[in-house]
């Protein structure tokens, strides 16, 4: 993974209920970043419906989910993470990200995880919108379309 590769940011600042018993940033809460860093992404890129999420009928379900833990995160430490997606399939799509230390740059964290879109009753997967994929396409030009 290289940083020069990621367009989208987002910055946290590590809260004191974020903190656990050992005084570093818990190993779980990482993911609540990653999850945030998505949708500011979704958001930012237009792709969130005008009336607010989970208002288009469109059902994305997260299968899969992974994290590799470099160094560790503090208290109030300004955290900030990288985001792309990297590929998208017929129904499937997946981002990465690297989270990384403000002041220092040291990566903090690295990880990915991939969403299906699936039908809103059967719960099957169906195949991603075309507007979705030129958007994404237009704003990461690296992006693999693997159909």
């Amino acid at each position: 993974m290289n940083i020069k590769d990621y367009k989208h940011r987002t910055s946290v600042t590590v809260r004191f209920h974020e903190v656990d018993m050992l005084g570093v940033c818990n190993n779980a809460v990482y993911l609540n970043y990653f999850e945030y860093a998505r949708l500011q992404y979704i958001k930012d890129l237009g792709l969130l419906p005008e009336a607010g999420i989970f208002t288009d009928g469109d059902v994305y379900f997260m299968v899969r989910n992974e994290i590799n833990y470099k160094s560790h995160g503090f208290y109030d430490e300004k955290l900030v993470i990288h985001s792309r997606i990297s590929f998208i399939k017929n129904s499937s799509y997946g981002f990465e990200h690297i989270i990384i230390k403000d002041k220092t740059g040291e990566i903090v964290a690295d990880g990915a995880g991939v969403f299906v879109h699936v039908d809103a009753k059967t719960k099957k997967p169906i195949s991603i919108k075309q507007h979705m994929i030129d958007v994404v396409k237009n704003y990461e030009p690296d992006l693999k379309i693997l159909r």
